[in-house]
């Protein structure tokens, strides 16, 4: 249903239903009429943000709102020393880094008015606009929510499905990314996250140059050698955890200063509780070796078959 479609809305029959089964005792609980319903997550954020626009104390020239930090979920720790917590700091959306199907990524500076503060990665999910993760059957295997209206929302992609969807993906990839970087593993530090929103390290350069993907670099056969070892070591610290990456390609691994860090982790994969594990983990392989290869590494360096024989018997699949 459209947000105009509303407006028709005659909400007097359900009005009238309600108020006879007062009168006689009875005391429905109807499925909701409307489709549009946000999550308690994003309803909470949204009045926060209204409430927030009344406020006396103006932002600072140039500040899109206050810091979120105390009203959203945060990283794992020991915290870094780079993250703003002050509650006093506010946030500048400084434009878009990338844009997807799913989510739209942003540069946005955090700090104390009058500091330079620290840049971070914004990243938004969306659940209005895209085809809504035409994969997501597959990767959704094994989770489960406990509500079955919020089964039933999801299963038929009604706008409340498709936002309690897109939040599903934001706690995912936090809760992922949280789990990953406490281990050590070359992924972005998760700052907080707020509904539908992340916050992350940003990775790249202080003028706000983001890190190039693995796709647009052209390394020497030395350098190229060394970003493959990189990569199979964090797929086989991935699998160590029972996990997979999902979706891996050339296009969501960037490289940092020369070290390769793992991005896009929504849809990262239980290969232990999902049937299709051993699939995920050789597509994975697959996606990776192929780029190499292209590029000119030789078959005899990336050993794929002993690669997945590895990483299936590391996620204690074999």
């Amino acid at each position: 249903m459209r947000m105009h479609d509303f407006e028709d809305f005659d909400e007097q029959p359900v009005r009238r239903r309600q108020a006879r089964s007062r009168r006689q005792g009875r005391f429905e609980d109807p499925e909701p009429t409307r489709s549009g319903r946000l999550t308690e997550g994003e309803r909470v954020r949204l009045a926060k943000l209204r409430d927030d626009a009344y406020t006396e104390n103006r932002l600072p020239d140039g500040a899109d709102r206050w810091s979120t930090w105390d009203d959203a979920e945060h990283g794992p720790l020991p915290r870094p020393d780079w993250v703003v917590t002050e509650l006093a700091a506010v946030d500048t959306d400084l434009g878009v880094l990338k844009t997807g199907k799913e989510a739209d990524v942003h540069l946005l500076r955090r700090g104390l008015p009058g500091t330079e503060g620290t840049l971070l990665a914004a990243k938004r999910y969306r659940s209005d606009e895209h085809k809504l993760f035409h994969r997501d059957a597959g990767y959704l295997e094994g989770r489960r929510m406990r509500r079955s209206r919020e089964m039933r929302a999801i299963e038929h992609r009604t706008a409340f499905g498709r936002n309690l969807i897109a939040e599903q993906w934001a706690v995912a990839e936090f809760a992922a990314l949280s789990r990953l970087w406490t281990l050590g593993a070359p992924v972005p530090y998760p700052v907080q996250r707020n509904g539908t929103e992340l916050l992350l390290e940003f990775l790249g350069e202080d003028d706000g140059t983001a890190a190039p993907r693995l796709a647009q670099v052209r390394p020497d056969p030395d350098e190229l050698k060394d970003l493959w070892f990189q990569a199979t070591a964090a797929l086989e610290l991935l699998a160590s955890e029972g996990l997979a990456h999902g979706d891996l390609s050339a296009y969501n691994l960037l490289v940092h200063h020369g070290r390769l860090m793992v991005i896009d982790l929504p849809q990262v994969v239980d290969v232990v509780a999902n049937p299709g594990g051993a699939e995920f983990l050789a597509r994975d392989v697959r996606n990776l070796a192929g780029w190499f290869h292209g590029r000119g590494l030789g078959e005899h360096v990336t050993n794929t078959d002993g690669l997945l024989a590895d990483l299936v018997s590391a996620a204690g699949l074999g």
